[in-house]
């Protein structure tokens, strides 16, 4: 049995004038550190809130660790953990109120799972009497994962647990994250930051409502189809615009003091070629080599392969 499981879910708002989650279908084995990767506005949180039962489908199932969504809802809310995006424990309490009023709704106490949240608590564990809305943005961060873990849930949903604390408060959070997955736990991460992805076992890429690729972060790189070069010149910005206006060119991506370039036609001279061509449109200090793909190079060809075109933006 899987451990989360939709079928040909679809969510509309506005009177079905905004279609946010469009025919996904997926399934999450137990276990799994897995990730809903992509944009702002892509469906992450609409997946998340349906499979968490605080929001109807319009249309399809879904179930989480074996129960319906619908009929089962009060069996999968004491069963899952989730911390949604934004931080929505009480600002008022104190990180032990927080973490003993949590352990209390699901019947436990903080001693009886101590032993599940004690990496993560023994960080916060000297601001313990601090009121919830003073803490940090990393800080408020361990303290709503530890309210999420408290009951010792089978499944844990994270939506975008990253976004807006520091880097160094990001990469602690995913080996924390690396350690519960040790403890048998299933875990969904839903993140906008693709350098995020590689940390999951596997992703899901996902764009206007819709599933454009499942697999492992490096089977997605691996099969990137053609050869992607890294070129720069001494005048960046002409040079991002002589190459979209090319037609040499597939696509022309900005990373940053690089253009991540794509060919038309993908033959053994192209690095020659393209170094070629940028010289002759006048460049100087050009600089073109051949690249290993990133899971942001793979999310933007099939985003424009999903669009029909190569468009480049």
């Amino acid at each position: 049995m899987k451990a989360v499981t939709l079928k040909n879910i679809t969510k509309t708002y506005d009177k079905g004038k905004v279609l946010a989650v469009d025919d996904v279908t997926l399934q999450i084995d137990r276990g799994e550190l897995f990730g809903l990767i992509g944009p702002d506005g892509a469906g992450k949180t609409s997946v998340f809130r349906i499979l968490t039962t605080v929001l109807l489908a319009d249309k399809g199932s879904a179930s989480v660790d074996g129960f319906d969504v619908v009929k089962d809802y009060q069996s999968i809310r004491r069963r899952i953990g989730y911390m949604p995006g934004k931080f929505s424990l009480y600002q008022d309490l104190t990180v032990k109120e927080n973490l003993g009023f949590f352990a209390t709704l699901f019947g436990t106490t903080i001693e009886e799972n101590y032993a599940l949240i004690k990496d993560i608590y023994e960080q916060i564990e000297p601001f313990k009497n601090r009121r919830a809305g003073k803490l940090s943005g990393g800080m408020k961060q361990k303290l709503a994962l530890c309210c999420a873990l408290i009951h010792k849930p089978e499944v844990l949903f994270l939506d975008e647990p990253t976004t807006g604390v520091d880097a160094v408060s990001r990469r602690e959070f995913w080996e924390m994250l690396k350690r519960l997955k040790q403890q048998g736990i299933t875990i969904l991460v839903s993140t906008p930051y693709m350098d995020e992805a590689v940390l999951c076992e596997r992703i899901a890429l996902m764009q206007n409502g819709k599933i454009m690729s499942v697999n492992t972060p490096q089977h997605i790189i691996a099969t990137y189809p053609v050869p992607l070069y890294a070129v720069k010149s001494g005048n960046i910005y002409k040079l991002l615009n002589d190459l979209r206006k090319s037609e040499l060119v597939e696509s022309s991506f900005a990373f940053g003091e690089y253009l991540h370039v794509t060919l038309k036609n993908n033959d053994a001279a192209g690095a020659g070629n393209l170094r070629n061509h940028i010289a002759a449109q006048g460049h100087t200090n050009i600089e073109v080599s051949v690249m290993a793909p990133t899971i942001e190079d793979s999310f933007i060809r099939l985003t424009n392969k999903k669009q029909g075109s190569f468009a480049q933006a």
